[in-house]
């Protein structure tokens, strides 16, 4: 295999006539072939999808009541307590580790 054949992959889809004609016209507008105007394309899109998936957006509403739980966090109820104590009496502090075994499976 030579190394264009590995470094590359070929997508190839069939659409109808009429979506063909719109895409050989918008590339020939801006000086590319179909296939580098789909790629092109479809890799702008992609990135946009992309990085909006990376975001978290936030009414107004719901950001104040982030920053009022950051500010005012509740205090911690008895099972986080319980998990805290379990957790402290597990701990090894000379590895880093955490004693612990598997439950037995149920049957």
């Amino acid at each position: 295999m030579s190394t264009a054949s590995i470094d590359r992959g070929r997508i190839t889809a069939r659409v109808p006539l009429k979506v063909q004609e719109t895409l050989e016209m918008a590339a020939s507008m801006v000086g590319a072939t179909v296939n580098q105007f789909i790629v092109q394309t479809a890799l702008r899109e992609a990135e946009r999808i992309i990085e909006q998936e990376r975001e978290i957006h936030l009414s107004m509403r719901d950001s104040e009541a982030l920053l009022k739980a950051l500010d005012n966090p509740p205090l911690p109820n008895e099972k986080l307590l319980a998990t805290l104590q379990d957790y402290a009496a597990r701990r090894n502090d000379q590895t880093g580790t955490i004693g612990w075994t598997p439950r037995a499976k149920g049957v």
